[in-house]
C-alpha cells in the first residue's frame, strides 16, 4: 500500500497508508493464527468476541450493525457457529417475533482460548514499540478518530 505513496503526496496520505499497511500486515498475521491454530476465521472469531461481550446475546441487526457487515455475511457465520453447537438462536423476551444469539457454553470456553492467543498475538505483533509509544500512539489514533466523528456530524 505505501508503494503507492511518494514524497510529493501530502503527509496526511502516506500517514493514512502507513496506518493500512500496518493494519493489514497484523489482520493477515492474526488470519493465519486463527485458521492453523483453531481452525477457525477472523470473521467467526469477531462475531464471538461480539456475544461475549452481552452473555443476554445480541439480534442480528445488531451483530450486524456492530460488525460492520451485512445481514447476510452475519446469518452465515452464525449458521455455521450453531451448527458447531457454539451459539444458539433464542426468542427474543422483549419481542417474541425476534431471536438474539448468544454463546453457548461450548462457545464460551472455545471464545476464550481463542481471546487468550488472539491477545498474546497482538501484543507480540506490537512488540517492537515501548509502552509509552503504545501509550502515545493510542492518544493519537484517539485524536484522530474524535476528529472524524465531528467531521461526521456537520
Amino acid at each position: 500500500m505505501e508503494a503507492r505513496a511518494h514524497a510529493g503526496h501530502p503527509e496526511e496520505l502516506r500517514l493514512w497508508l502507513r496506518m493500512l499497511t500496518c493494519t493489514q500486515l497484523i489482520e493477515r498475521d492474526l488470519r493465519s493464527h486463527l485458521r492453523e491454530q483453531f481452525d477457525t476465521t477472523l470473521p467467526r472469531f469477531d462475531l464471538m468476541a461480539q456475544l461475549e461481550r452481552k452473555p443476554e446475546g445480541l439480534r442480528m441487526s445488531e451483530l450486524s450493525k456492530r460488525m460492520m457487515v451485512t445481514g447476510g455475511n452475519v446469518t452465515g457465520v452464525t449458521d455455521q457457529l450453531e451448527k458447531e453447537g457454539l451459539v444458539a438462536r433464542v426468542t427474543d423476551e422483549d419481542d417474541r417475533r425476534a431471536f438474539r444469539v448468544q454463546l453457548t457454553a461450548k462457545g464460551r470456553q472455545e471464545f476464550r482460548a481463542m481471546a487468550q492467543a488472539h491477545e498474546e498475538w497482538v501484543v507480540t505483533a506490537l512488540g517492537g514499540l515501548a509502552p509509552e509509544e503504545i501509550r502515545a500512539l493510542h492518544q493519537l489514533l484517539g485524536k484522530v478518530k474524535r476528529h472524524y466523528l465531528e467531521l461526521e456530524t456537520q
